[in-house]
């Protein structure tokens, strides 16, 4: 199929245009199905079993980034339409939970708010708020914003200018998501809807609202070339998740731009969704943690890359060798310990600990290689009898 946007459209996109068109389509995606909406997914049927069917028929994804949550954790879906995915991450967070759903179509949050103490009562707890707002502007809640105007319609230009300082004002004293709040952050098929001179935008709020150490897992549509502007002044394309997709590295380097880390494509369709003037649209799900930020410090500790590749390079550019004892700072030591790098390591921790207060700088034009010295003591000389090479789980 060829497609000739620019005939159909004339004009070149424009957000009003994209904004419209997508508020548009998935307002009539809430009041009947649409098949065309992204692609068919599989979910655990356990988790559905207590969401009405009215939700099921009427969601609109390409992934099931729900399978990354775990009991306890804040979580937040990126326009959750619906509610399907809030709702299957309610059942996983449990009662010490919370899950927050954020939307800008009214006819979406409608239909997810319309069944929420139904489900709560199903499950026997109630740990879900969905909120308006646009996921590319996490600060200002919408419905806050509808208040104010409602006392204080806007007709002139100077209450055009009431409006820009009420709107700084809520996303300051009253954030629709508040900065390092969310243990972990979805996406179900929705990056790709925002405009693209939002999208920077939208990566830096995702980033902003996740916890130091909290991590995302976003599904979307990505595209294994740039899409032409011939296809992004398609708005049916556009609001059918096609037009506004990430090519498919421009994707992973947005995460890594953004300041994640640990950035992983956890799940890539072998066949292209669609395929549109020779260009394949496929689902993809991306997983990413914050929390490499901050000083570097000596602490004389060391990773041992255990393989299978010769060497590897992380997202700070350090490059580590197989089998050679690597020094590393505090704060890279730490993040190696923890998920999604501590299999991939064996950690070597001082004989004696530098407690933080007294650690020096790291020094990062040192070699990288640690000496045994440094992590045994340069006064090291114990004598010992053979022992047990036996581990935990037995000997060989």
């Amino acid at each position: 199929m060829k497609v000739e946007s620019a005939k159909k459209n004339g004009a070149a996109h424009s957000e009003p245009a994209i904004e419209n068109a997508v508020l548009d389509r998935y307002r009539k995606g809430a009041q009947q199905k649409a098949e065309s909406l992204c692609c068919p997914v599989s979910y655990e049927a356990r988790f559905l079993q207590v969401i009405p069917d009215e939700i099921l028929e009427k969601d609109y994804g390409c992934g099931d980034p729900s399978r990354f949550v775990k009991s306890g954790d804040t979580v937040l879906d990126l326009g959750s339409g619906g509610g399907k995915i809030a709702y299957i991450a309610a059942q996983l967070v449990g009662a010490q939970g919370h899950v927050i759903g954020v939307d800008f179509n009214p006819a979406m949050l409608a239909l997810a708010r319309k069944y929420k103490q139904q489900i709560a009562a199903s499950i026997g707890f109630d740990v879900v708020d969905f909120r308006r707002g646009k996921i590319q502007d996490l600060s200002l809640d919408l419905d806050l914003l509808d208040r104010e105007l409602a006392l204080h319609p806007v007709r002139s230009a100077d209450d055009f200018q009431w409006l820009s300082e009420t709107c700084e004002r809520l996303r300051r004293a009253q954030p629709l998501i508040p900065s390092e709040s969310v243990d972990i952050v979805l996406s179900n098929c929705v990056l790709n809807l925002v405009n693209d001179a939002d999208k920077r935008q939208l990566l830096s709020e995702i980033f902003r609202v996740a916890k130091v150490g909290g991590r995302i897992a976003i599904s979307d549509i990505v595209s294994d070339e740039p899409a032409p502007e011939e296809l992004k002044r398609d708005s049916e394309l556009w609001s059918g998740c096609i037009s506004g997709a990430f090519e498919e590295e421009a994707f992973l380097r947005a995460f890594e731009d953004a300041g994640f880390h640990g950035i992983e494509l956890a799940k890539r369709d072998e066949k292209p969704w669609r395929v549109v003037n020779g260009i394949e649209f496929r689902a993809v799900t991306v997983t990413a943690y914050k929390g490499k930020q901050g000083p570097c410090f000596e602490r004389n500790q060391a990773v041992i890359y255990k393989g299978p590749f010769k060497q590897v390079m992380d997202d700070d550019g350090h490059v580590l060798k197989r089998g050679v004892r690597e020094a590393v700072c505090d704060k890279t030591f730490k993040l190696y310990s923890r998920e999604p790098y501590a299999s991939h390591f064996y950690h070597v921790e001082p004989n004696n600990e530098v407690p933080l207060s007294d650690a020096m700088p790291f020094d990062c034009k040192r070699s990288k290689r640690r000496d045994p010295r440094e992590t045994k003591g340069r006064e090291y000389t114990l004598t010992t009898e053979e022992s047990s090479c036996c581990g935990p789980d037995g000997c060989e």
